[in-house]
């Protein structure tokens, strides 16, 4: 259909006007026939989870959790891939390798999964909010670089909304002070950055295989890596590692504190048939933004997303920015009228993580502000409002969003919020009116 909107002095639906969409939009769902039958197989065979606490050939888990790693490290081309039960527990499984101190710094976005930080919090180390850019809402180096101390150990970068963080550029500020990185590439499995798949970039990533993302398992995740050393303390730390050191000779306990992040044998072969749609899926979705950005990118006051030379965007988000200043109206009303209108906006960014009351507080631990106290030394590290100026602004002011993960947009159903922007942009008068 096209993008033209034919009838421009269209009455809004928000002031008692026709809809643009006048249907629900299809939900979207990864899951079919191959994973029914594949759940159904490791049922009938009764082997629901063949992990052991112990050290043994079960202490890795299982047939299919064994399968889907394997298939895991040939598609992504890594040397390691670790499951876990959720992207949660690999972030902390993937902190914890990394040999973390109390009071080590830990360098993250504002504008991620709260597990980011408190993952940080859980080894006792102190998350430090540097701020992101405007242009892939990512961690900005620049503000890396200002917040880097004697006590930062790593460097945990989002790669927020389904494309890439500048990872050439953080990759060599951290090598250079010989600091780790982790990426959490929850939202951008199979993007790619300079021809590599995001999330194999850093020393460990961490996928998301949770239900609203491009594939999932209901809930799960995977860690990669090609450190063999890292991989090994990723696993011990996923299954009782203080109960498997001593008899696996391990000499390195720091952190070898034993958890349960165990995936199942389900949850595994559902995996397994989800990974081959992967690409497709992913496809999917970079079609359905680019076509939303071409649609869009003319209308005043509007910025759609950028995609960065020698990479792709997975678009788990469609983030969009607005001028208000040449809209001349606000955020809260846009997004009314493009909801009237059929649209599935959502009127904020993401979250401001550092504004969140437990680092307000600075209380995690019981009552005495540990870890951000310690020795009777407090943390000077600052979670005011007004650290993270782009987050901040954007969250609360100008940015709106559509989920392409939570429906399958067709290119009709692109199209059809294309026209319904169109009609918004063109009432914006009335809207001015209306306040």
């Amino acid at each position: 259909m096209s993008h033209t909107l034919k009838v421009n002095s269209q009455r809004l639906a928000l002031f008692g006007g026709s809809k643009a969409i006048n249907y629900d939009m299809p939900i979207y769902s990864s899951i079919g026939e191959e994973e029914r039958l594949a759940a159904m197989e490791v049922l009938k065979s009764g082997v629901l989870s063949k992990f052991l606490g112990a050290w043994s050939p079960d202490f890795y888990g299982g047939e299919k959790v064994q399968a889907f790693e394997r298939a895991w490290e040939k598609a992504f081309r890594v040397k390691h891939a670790v499951s876990v039960n959720t992207a949660t527990s690999g972030l902390m499984a993937a902190l914890g390798a990394l040999n973390l101190e109390p009071g080590d710094e830990v360098i993250v976005s504002p504008w991620t999964m709260s597990a980011d930080a408190a993952a940080i919090l859980v080894w006792n180390a102190v998350p430090v909010f540097a701020d992101i850019e405007r242009d892939t809402f990512n961690l900005c180096p620049k503000s890396i670089l200002k917040n880097i101390s004697v006590k930062t150990k790593a460097i945990l970068v989002s790669d927020i909304f389904g494309h890439a963080a500048k990872l050439d550029q953080i990759m060599s500020i951290a090598r250079e002070r010989g600091i780790k990185v982790i990426e959490d590439a929850a939202q951008a499995p199979w993007a790619q950055y300079q021809g590599a798949h995001v999330g194999t970039i850093a020393d460990i990533g961490v996928f998301s295989l949770n239900y609203h993302k491009h594939i999932h398992t209901g809930e799960g995740g995977i860690c990669v890596t090609n450190d063999s050393k890292l991989a090994e303390r990723m696993q011990l730390i996923r299954n009782h590692a203080e109960s498997v050191v001593g008899p696996k000779g391990v000499s390195n306990l720091a952190n070898m504190i034993g958890f349960n992040f165990r995936l199942g044998e389900i949850e595994a072969a559902i995996g397994i048939e989800q990974l081959k749609k992967l690409p497709k899926l992913a496809l999917e979705k970079t079609r359905a933004g680019l076509r939303l950005s071409a649609g869009l990118k003319d209308l005043v006051g509007l910025k759609v997303p950028e995609v960065a030379a020698n990479c792709s965007h997975v678009f788990y988000v469609f983030p969009m920015v607005l001028d208000l200043e040449r809209l001349g109206v606000s955020r809260k009303s846009i997004v009314a009228a493009l909801k009237a209108e059929g649209v599935p906006a959502v009127a904020e960014g993401y979250q401001t993580v550092h504004l969140l009351p437990i680092f307000q507080k600075k209380q995690a631990y019981g009552n005495s502000s540990f870890p951000w106290k310690m020795d009777g030394e407090v943390s000077k590290v600052s979670y005011d409002h007004g650290i993270c100026p782009v987050a901040e602004e954007l969250h609360e002011q100008t940015l709106i969003r559509i989920s392409p993960c939570s429906h399958r947009y067709n290119d009709d159903d692109v199209d059809h919020i294309i026209v319904a922007f169109q009609k918004v942009w063109s009432q914006l008068k009335e809207l001015r009116a209306h306040g």
